[in-house]
């Protein structure tokens, strides 16, 4: 996806202007399906995992997420774009 994309602008600046905890959910139920939410929810709760130093073998316990996806969250910290690391000091775990 191109940064300059109109749809993805507009995804962004509808996520920006939500104002509450509970118009996030109605709005990412209306958005999305449950697969896909559980599917970010599970990425963000294995950014936490890390982020606090457990190892592999115990996210994968907590979150039931592959190996893959506990991979995939690791590589993003570690050489994303800092988007887990913006927000992850923001979390209130």
């Amino acid at each position: 996806m191109q940064k300059d994309d109109q749809s993805l602008s507009l995804l962004y600046q509808a996520i920006l202007s939500l104002r509450s905890e509970e118009e996030c959910d109605a709005f990412f139920q209306d958005l999305c399906t449950i697969s896909e939410l559980r599917a970010m929810s599970q990425r963000m709760e294995v950014a936490v995992l890390l982020d606090q130093g457990l190892i592999y073998n115990d996210i994968l316990q907590r979150t039931g997420a592959s190996s893959a996806t506990i991979s995939r969250v690791n590589r993003a910290l570690q050489y994303g774009a800092n988007g887990y690391k913006a927000v992850l000091p923001r979390l209130s775990t």
